[in-house]
């Protein structure tokens, strides 16, 4: 009798069922072995997470198990592990659909990160929609990884980048962006969340505004998918991207949703291994979604630890996560706006989860020189968002960034080590 065919087992999970409307921080914390470091003689205090999150155990545990037990190529294998590693990684895709509820695993393709999703679009569906003259519309909050690649399609078929602007809270100004969808606009690309201002632009409006005048939309979720629930059927988009490290997942996979419709008439992105029904040196012939435009060996560790991630995410659950944040979000800034000479860049009415500021006389790269040494992470500089500090008239911010496993205490110590930073520059 032949074994029979199982998934590798994934460790006992230090995950635990949350009451409804329950939150408990120090439970989560306990999951994520690093926040139990010190850092230049102090409990670390990571608020950091716009640039990635930390890691929970059971994500961990499921990278290392998958190595041990079941490492093996996936989708061209007869032997067990292949079998049982391609079983493990097409699990992890029907985790994402779900996640992201998306109508079928057709419609996920994994990628390395978000700024491989938009450049993927960006050659396969927008070089043939754009032709000379034509517009691609993006907007002025938008971090480099959805600007780069609509400047570099423009350039390249002689189309033009249009931008719409933001207020001086860092609110997206809908009318404006109303009035520069045209009929030469080909596509909207926008994102969910600022990365540099917290902002949440209202997506299913957007959307149906730009849809109404036959403009397909492409969304930047790198920032929301973590903070708050993501319903691409709901939002209407023909395309969102996410990024497996900021869901607490490995670094190295990303996501692409993309409409079926859509997906079935985009020619490849790379050309190799997998992605092929047929190679003759005359013609190839393309495989079926979603293998279409996963080329070579994916990521098959980074997938199944994504999985699991979201497996983490969900089973805390997105509304108690954002609630939690939200919290924290208002605490924060009330704190940091008590501090003598800070001033917050990005006060939108909907924001979440970022608070960006600046000191005067203080140059962000020297606030986080020196809030290191109390063991407090955050990020300074232009956030991969040069536009924004150019409209704020600033060369940079300090950016504190909050996630799940953050509390009231981290706010207190970040505002106690900015109150130093304060009296060193006098």
């Amino acid at each position: 009798m032949s074994e029979p065919l199982v998934l590798p087992v994934e460790p006992s999970s230090p995950v635990r069922m949350f009451a409804a409307g329950r939150f408990d921080v120090e439970r989560v914390r306990a999951d994520f072995p690093i926040l139990r470091r010190h850092v230049r003689g102090c409990a670390l205090t990571y608020l950091d997470n716009a640039a990635t999150t930390q890691k929970p155990q059971v994500v961990l545990d499921a990278l290392m198990n998958y190595y041990v037990t079941s490492n093996a190529n996936v989708h061209r294998g007869v032997h067990m592990l292949s079998e049982i590693a391609t079983e493990a990684h097409e699990a992890a895709r029907g985790k994402v659909r779900r996640f992201f509820n998306a109508s079928s695993t057709r419609e996920i393709i994994f990628t390395r990160n978000s700024t491989e999703g938009i450049n993927l679009v960006a050659q396969s569906f927008g070089r043939r929609r754009v032709q000379p003259g034509d517009e691609v519309l993006i907007t002025a909050m938008e971090h480099h990884s959805n600007i780069v690649p609509w400047q570099l399609l423009c350039e390249e078929r002689g189309g033009r980048l249009k931008v719409a602007p933001i207020d001086d809270s860092g609110a997206l100004m809908l009318e404006e962006l109303d009035a520069l969808l045209t009929p030469r606009t080909r596509l909207l690309s926008v994102t969910h969340m600022s990365n540099a201002l917290g902002t949440v632009n209202p997506i299913a409006a957007i959307v149906r505004m730009a849809h109404a005048k036959g403009v397909p939309v492409l969304v930047d979720g790198s920032q929301a998918a973590y903070h708050m629930p993501v319903d691409v059927r709901a939002l209407g988009c023909d395309f969102y991207v996410a990024t497996g490290h900021k869901l607490y997942g490995p670094t190295g996979i990303g996501v692409l949703y993309g409409r079926e419709s859509l997906l079935e008439e985009m020619p490849p992105f790379l050309g190799g291994g997998d992605m092929i029904r047929s190679v003759t040196f005359e013609k190839s012939t393309w495989n079926e979604l979603p293998y279409k435009f996963e080329a070579g060996t994916p990521d098959i560790a980074g997938a199944i630890g994504l999985g699991v991630a979201l497996d983490y995410i969900s089973e805390i659950g997105l509304e108690h996560i954002a609630a939690h944040e939200q919290d924290l979000l208002t605490y924060g800034t009330a704190v940091l706006k008590e501090i003598p000479g800070l001033r917050l860049i990005g006060t939108a009415p909907q924001k979440a989860s970022i608070l960006s500021f600046v000191l005067d006389g203080v140059h962000p790269h020297d606030i986080g020189t020196i809030v290191d040494r109390d063991g407090v992470a955050i990020r300074t500089g232009h956030h991969c968002a040069q536009p924004v500090m150019e409209r704020f008239c600033v060369p940079a911010t300090a950016r504190a960034s909050l996630a799940m496993y953050n509390t009231r205490a981290d706010i207190d110590t970040l505002a106690a080590a900015v109150r130093r930073v304060h009296a060193v520059f006098g």
